[in-house]
């Protein structure tokens, strides 16, 4: 688990605007991810580490800096 506070989110969305008279038909909402060091600020002393392995195959030393990409537009069950 991660040491960021419960508000901050990796993952957001939202809905574009769309006018009354815009010809195209409405987009939905759409998702963006945000990566977790925007709320981390600086580095803590004696933050948790992963095992070495396990840091290359994540791509990073620190549990509180990974960010594991779901994507939303991708159907559940495949």
């Amino acid at each position: 688990m991660s040491n960021l506070p419960p508000e901050h989110t990796n993952l957001k969305a939202y809905q574009p605007f769309h006018g009354r008279f815009d010809p195209c038909r409405p987009i939905g909402v759409k998702f963006y991810s945000t990566p977790p060091n925007l709320y981390l600020g600086f580095q803590p002393p004696n933050l948790e580490q992963f095992p070495p392995d396990v840091a290359l195959k994540k791509g990073t030393l620190w549990p509180a800096l990974y960010d594991f990409y779901d994507n939303p537009y991708e159907a559940k069950g495949r």
